[in-house]
């Protein structure tokens, strides 16, 4: 009873600084949380009026919360807990694939190259380091990219993240190629689905399999601008993200009709995320990366995740910061 009545006393303050200047808001605010949340993780001192938004959003107590994002026209940026790791579950599968679209780029591999799906075989959790897999039908690469991306297929991802070499090779791309070091991927689909749930991950952290979300955000404007793919990988891998049927309850669930999104989602054991691009009503492309644990079951975290990103996009839609360079017209 008392930490509910601390609790509801810091929202009541969160209501009460509405009215002062947005510097001693933000003043009010971290010294509430540090009454009231002691050392739980949460977010860092807010600097605008979106950061207060996505602060109190993002509140820890109920399980970690981590978001960033990211004009890619202008480079504005916020986030919240966006240097602590979360665990990526599926949305790896977009550096998975981007790992295998360099290889195409660089004539190892072939869309149209067949390989087969990689079918769990059951087995106890943890009682082998790798889980077991048996061989498949037959797909082309195109297809198991379409099957990762759009569906989030694991047995199609495991197809093509045998083909690249492993996790060690994802993770020696992402590093190599991008400097981006917060990216960790240690397990196949298979051995992570396998043995999920052994950490809980709305308290403590498994750098195993994780990335910040402010890593995140670098990957994909990164993989937006075409830095580390040609131009037709590149359509490949955000083309499929555009097709994401998984999340309708996440981050596309309050955008307004018809708003433009490319995104991957990601489950696993009291963890929700989805991270992608997303277009404003005025034109400017975004990059969002969000990660909820906790929250009391699947249905409040991916409650959360369409919050935070619609007042990510309601904040960015009504502030000038997409006016400090040329917007560009489209995702595509």
């Amino acid at each position: 009873m008392t930490r509910l009545k601390a609790r509801l006393a810091a929202f009541a303050v969160m209501a009460a600084t509405a009215l002062m200047p947005l510097s001693a808001q933000a003043e009010q605010l971290e010294s509430t949380f540090d009454q009231v949340l002691g050392t739980m993780p949460r977010a860092p001192r807010a600097a605008t009026s979106l950061e207060m938004q996505l602060a109190a959003l993002a509140e820890a107590s109920q399980g970690r919360i981590g978001v960033a994002a990211l004009d890619l026209d202008s480079g504005h940026s916020v986030s919240v807990l966006g240097n602590q790791p979360f665990p990526m579950a599926s949305t790896s599968k977009i550096a998975i694939v981007a790992t295998f679209l360099a290889g195409v780029d660089r004539n190892r591999f072939s869309l149209s190259d067949r390989y087969p799906l990689m079918m769990p075989v059951p087995s106890k959790k943890f009682s082998t380091t790798v889980a077991p897999v048996r061989a498949g039908a037959m797909l082309s690469a195109e297809q198991l990219i379409e099957l990762a991306l759009t569906r989030s297929d694991n047995n199609a991802t495991d197809a093509l993240l045998a083909v690249v070499g492993g996790p060690a090779a994802v993770t020696k791309w992402v590093h190599s190629n991008t400097g981006i070091t917060e990216f960790r991927l240690d397990r196949d689909i298979a051995t992570l689905v396998r043995d999920d749930g052994a950490v809980n991950p709305a308290v403590t952290i498994d750098r195993r399999d994780s990335i910040t979300p402010n890593a995140m955000i670098r990957l994909l404007s990164g993989l937006y601008r075409g830095d580390w793919l040609s131009r037709s990988s590149h359509d490949v891998l955000i083309g499929a993200m555009s097709r994401c049927r998984t999340g309708r309850n996440r981050i596309k669930a309050l955008l307004p009709e018809g708003t433009a999104i490319a995104h991957k989602t990601g489950t696993l054991s009291n963890t929700a995320s989805d991270v992608g691009f997303i277009e404003t009503s005025d034109g400017r492309n975004l990059a969002v990366a969000i990660y909820v644990t906790g929250q009391g079951g699947r249905q409040n975290r991916d409650s959360r995740i369409a919050l935070l990103a619609k007042a990510i996009y309601d904040g960015y839609a009504g502030s000038e910061s997409g006016n400090m360079l040329p917007r560009r017209t489209a995702l595509r």
